[in-house]
């Protein structure tokens, strides 16, 4: 297949981008470096693979005109959100990328469409009791600040467009990802790790009991994957369906990465969330995925690498 990857010089795209090398694939990666990095495809590089790499804005004529001569037959999108705490002129951007990216699609028949979404802004505040959560109906999706509410409309854009112009999708809800090359301010675990290795000292908002899913990068790639494919017009949980709390990741990660420093409380963020975990059980349904690396193995594998 020909492929466009749009964010794959970030730490979730670049991975994907080594997969699809691996499988074949002819890849094209936009990206305007941003938040990317060229560092995080050497290895695509040097892979011998049919790669290209275009420095540019994924809304940008240009970038239309690229998908244009490729007639990619797969788009993903991985670059969407900003991180929660964004002005409010970045979130504009994500929305303004998504549209530019499915009216691409529009214009030039590109059949299918796969965005990663953050599952923790789509949503919103879960009850305990509904956990580990299942997707629902889009209309059901109660977001969680701006990040979510932005999230939520992107999805109803690319519903609106599978009604309208035949661009199929699937949205994938994704569980808090890590793995090597994520950047220290690229979510807890990598926050973690960098405090561990550089004896700094690790800030937890509040009592730190507060619970996440914690996926690591190779199982989320192994869903990406499968999306081009399977899961045509839903929105698929990809998480493993364990709770993880803030308190005992430190604790795993500091022995593991040999960090002696006490962890700071700080103040509990205004909205934060108290517990979370996704169900994989549609992913196991539509894209025929379950995660296999349990935290234990993932972050020694974290750990051990540079």
């Amino acid at each position: 297949m020909n492929i466009v990857v749009i964010g794959g010089a970030g730490f979730i795209g670049s991975h994907l981008v080594d997969r699809l090398l691996s499988e074949d694939h002819t890849v094209d990666v936009v990206d305007d470096l941003s938040i990317g990095s060229l560092a995080n495809l050497a290895d695509a590089r040097s892979s011998g693979g049919a790669l290209k790499i275009h420095h540019l804005d994924a809304a940008s004529g240009d970038a239309d005109s690229l998908i244009g001569m490729r007639r990619p037959d797969v788009i993903y999108l991985l670059a969407p959100l900003p991180r929660s705490d964004a002005v409010a002129a970045a979130h504009a951007r994500a929305f303004e990328v998504a549209l530019s990216v499915l009216e691409a699609a529009r214009r030039h028949r590109v059949a299918k469409v796969v965005v990663a979404l953050p599952a923790t802004a789509i949503h919103g505040h879960p009850a305990v009791r509904a956990l580990p959560l299942k997707e629902g109906d889009v209309a059901e999706l109660v977001p969680r600040g701006v990040r979510g509410v932005v999230a939520k409309a992107i999805i109803e854009l690319l519903v609106t467009y599978r009604n309208l112009h035949a661009v199929e999708f699937t949205a994938l809800a994704m569980a808090t990802v890590y793995g090597h090359r994520s950047r220290p301010d690229g979510g807890v675990v990598s926050a973690f790790l960098y405090a561990a290795r550089t004896s700094g000292v690790p800030v937890i908002d509040g009592d730190g009991r507060q619970t996440r899913d914690l996926l690591y990068v190779d199982d989320a790639v192994d869903a990406l994957a499968r999306a081009a494919e399977r899961g045509g017009g839903l929105v698929v949980n990809v998480g493993t369906g364990v709770q993880t709390s803030i308190n005992d990741l430190w604790a795993q990660l500091a022995v593991l990465a040999e960090g002696t420093t006490e962890p700071v409380h700080g103040p509990a963020r205004p909205d934060e969330l108290g517990r979370f975990a996704l169900s994989p059980v549609r992913a196991r349904i539509h894209l025929a995925w379950s995660p296999w690396t349990d935290l234990r193995d993932g972050l020694e594998r974290l750990a051990q690498s540079d």
